[in-house]
């Protein structure tokens, strides 16, 4: 809205520094920081009085006896809130990416604090049915890729080169002009786009772009899905999915920044993608809602993100990655998002499949992996005595906050490669 407001007052003293998209990153980041602290502030001090609180969790497994019972949840409201303020007010309303973020923040916070409700008010334990949250997550994917496929706005540049007119550097129409395409960045190729129609070349010229659309659609929706449930397994310890979020936030900006910027993008060789350049305002908005959170989140909590929250930051990132085109760097920039659910996976199906020839046999300790880490051999055996766990590991148990700490850096040595792949070909 303010950008707006100044856009249609250009030629006012000072009105031109919100048409630079550094600027207002810079000033989106600061007030979604401000709204988060502010606003969580109330919002833990509201939830204690009305006695809105957890019940019960982690008190079997936590060996260092830190409480967290009476602690409130639904945190993610928070985040939520300091997120659309300043996108609201700073971004571009008329932009379809800027739109399709908000969009998918409040799809997937109301999917998740439906999740929460359930839990919190009517003491249902599992909480909304998994399949109603299958499903959100599936319409969030179809309105994402079909947007991206049927709407004008939306268009690319496979290769841009540039030249200066009037001393201002412009796209050269004369090399590509702007379409509509389903290419992807490959990491660690030269020359490293791959279009999806080119799987569907066996079905003739004019089909393969048809199938390669309808690819791109389920696509979406699997990345949407898979990056949203991850960050809801990774929700487990103060301060851990809101730390290796924010750091991964940050990557995110940063490729944004260069597919929506035609000089950093002609000379990354990445593709330019005119409009995306927006994303940069909300996710710095994404980034400093994060950082503000962590003032509460951190150990020990006064506040859980519950599943408004890991919900709604895990669609953000899966969106985010699809829109710029980026889909394929998401299992290396949320490696540890991948390691909590395949961690999941393992100790599930392994447990199943033992279970059906008579013996118990785990994986991990415990899953999601960084449970694995502060849990004892003794706690599972005292459970399950005639259990065989397969990896150990350190008989150490670890605090909460080195688990944490060593996670943010392994997401940190990720993110860092992650940009290092737009140079490594």
């Amino acid at each position: 809205m303010i950008y707006h407001f100044f856009d249609h007052f250009n030629d006012l003293l000072g009105a031109r520094l919100f048409t630079y998209i550094s600027f207002r990153a810079i000033i989106a980041g600061v007030i979604a920081l401000c709204v988060s602290i502010w606003f969580g502030n109330w919002f833990i001090n509201f939830m204690k009085r009305r006695n809105i609180t957890e019940t019960q969790r982690d008190a079997k497994i936590d060996p260092f006896n830190v409480g967290k019972v009476g602690v409130p949840t639904m945190g993610g409201l928070i985040v939520i809130a300091a997120i659309l303020i300043p996108s609201l007010l700073l971004g571009k309303l008329n932009n379809v990416y800027m739109l399709l973020m908000i969009i998918t923040t409040l799809m997937m916070g109301a999917l998740g604090f439906a999740d929460d409700y359930i839990k919190t008010f009517k003491k249902r334990k599992d909480g909304l049915n998994g399949w109603v949250k299958i499903g959100g997550q599936v319409a969030l994917g179809l309105i994402v890729g079909l947007t991206l496929r049927f709407c004008p706005a939306v268009t690319m540049h496979e290769h841009v080169t540039t030249t200066m007119e009037n001393n201002i550097v412009v796209v050269d129409q004369s090399t590509q002009e702007p379409v509509k395409s389903t290419q992807t960045t490959i990491p660690f190729v030269k020359h490293h786009n791959f279009n999806y129609a080119d799987l569907f070349s066996w079905t003739g010229e004019n089909n393969k772009y048809r199938f390669g659309w309808i690819f791109f659609v389920i696509l979406t929706i699997i990345v949407v899905a898979a990056v949203s449930n991850g960050a809801n397994l990774n929700d487990g310890m103060d301060g851990m999915c809101a730390g290796n979020s924010a750091i991964i936030g940050i990557a995110l900006l940063i490729l944004a920044y260069t597919s929506g910027s035609f000089v950093w993008a002609e000379y990354f060789d990445v593709m330019y993608i005119p409009g995306s350049e927006e994303l940069v305002v909300f996710l710095a908005s994404f980034v400093g809602a994060l950082v503000g959170y962590l003032w509460f989140n951190g150990f020990p909590a006064q506040v859980f993100l519950g599943d408004t929250g890991s919900l709604t930051i895990g669609g953000i990132i899966g969106v985010c990655a699809m829109m710029i085109h980026k889909e394929l760097l998401i299992p290396i920039l949320c490696g540890v998002f991948l390691m909590e659910s395949v961690s999941v996976i393992l100790q599930t199906q392994v447990y199943k499949f033992a279970k059906k020839r008579g013996q118990h046999i785990r994986v991990w300790k415990r899953a999601p992996l960084h449970d694995h880490f502060r849990t004892s051999v003794d706690q599972v055996l005292k459970n399950d005595p005639t259990c065989r766990i397969l990896f150990k590991g350190s008989p150490n148990l670890h605090h909460e906050t080195k688990i944490v700490l060593r996670f943010c850096i392994v997401t940190l040595i990720l993110a860092a490669f992650t940009i290092l792949t737009l140079k490594i070909r």
